[in-house]
């Protein structure tokens, strides 16, 4: 059986619009004075960071590295949300 490849354009698109979704989907769900607050910080830092660098990539036709920071970005989400420094309203955008 022969399968086709992964469209690369596509699936970046993809992972562009499913962190896109994920940024406007998380709160950060720990008390101001907490340490775990600095991280849900620094995690949504990240994810957002990632974010920035991946569209940038995309407007220099630059696909494989979009996609991967879209990836990472998306997993600095899933780990916030996992360890609970993160609310979370579409469970079905998150690995919990």
């Amino acid at each position: 059986m022969q399968t086709q490849p992964a469209n690369l354009n596509e699936k970046t698109n993809r992972y562009m619009l499913m962190l896109q979704r994920a940024l406007g989907n998380v709160t950060i769900a720990t008390g101001e004075r907490s340490y775990l607050n600095t991280i849900a910080k620094d995690y949504l830092n990240m994810a957002r960071s990632y974010y920035n660098d991946g569209v940038h990539f995309m407007k220099n036709d630059d696909y494989v590295n979009a996609l991967a920071c879209f990836s990472y970005g998306h997993a600095w989400l899933d780990a916030g949300a996992r360890l609970g420094v993160f609310a979370v309203e579409d469970e079905t955008l998150f690995a919990l």
